[in-house]
């Protein structure tokens, strides 16, 4: 399966730098960009969702480099070589289970993506791709959750193009829609 855009890119101003902001639906795994952000569990050893697709496709030895790692608490990142995949970078970030949004998710979640693009700057990452970080198994409300995504990729700087990659067209509707909004 190949990734499709399913809308039209939005540039977005940010200081010295114009972003742009794209949203696909498809794979992460398959993306040709320079990091990839794995929406991880706790201990980096693999999941479920896109956790599992990425360590699947990275191979065995993403399970090797995140082993010394010694986990991930939620709102931090960490960064390993992406192996099989056409990324050269995996970004792990620990998204917030939601409790109802009482219990700091807005702020964690937040910190995903803003912790995920330091570490890309940090390896001079130009091009990046993110999932619905926390919006799968650990029930963040989809439309909460895209609305701090998108807000944090416009607020980005040196990035030629962030990517929201969507694994659902109903997913992908939805911040196509909101990206105009935030």
């Amino acid at each position: 399966m190949g990734v499709h855009q399913i809308g039209v890119s939005y540039l977005h101003m940010v200081v010295g730098y114009m972003a742009k902001i794209k949203v696909v639906q498809g794979d992460i795994t398959r993306l040709e960009v320079d990091a990839i952000v794995n929406a991880a569990n706790s201990s980096l050893l693999g999941g479920g969702g896109v956790d599992g697709a990425i360590h699947r496709v990275a191979g065995p030895e993403l399970l090797d480099a995140c082993r010394p790692l010694g986990g991930c608490p939620t709102g931090e990142a960490r960064i390993t070589p992406g192996f099989n995949l056409p990324a050269e970078w995996v970004i792990h970030t620990v998204g917030p289970v939601w409790r109802g949004g009482s219990a700091g998710e807005p702020d964690q979640l937040r910190a995903c993506y803003e912790n995920s693009l330091a570490l890309a700057r940090d390896k001079g990452a130009r091009t990046v791709a993110f999932p619905a970080i926390s919006t799968g198994v650990y029930g963040y409300p989809k439309p909460d959750a895209a609305r701090i995504a998108l807000e944090v990729m416009r607020a980005a700087e040196g990035f030629e193009k962030i990517i929201a990659c969507c694994f659902s067209e109903q997913d992908a509707l939805l911040y196509e829609r909101l990206v105009g909004e935030v």
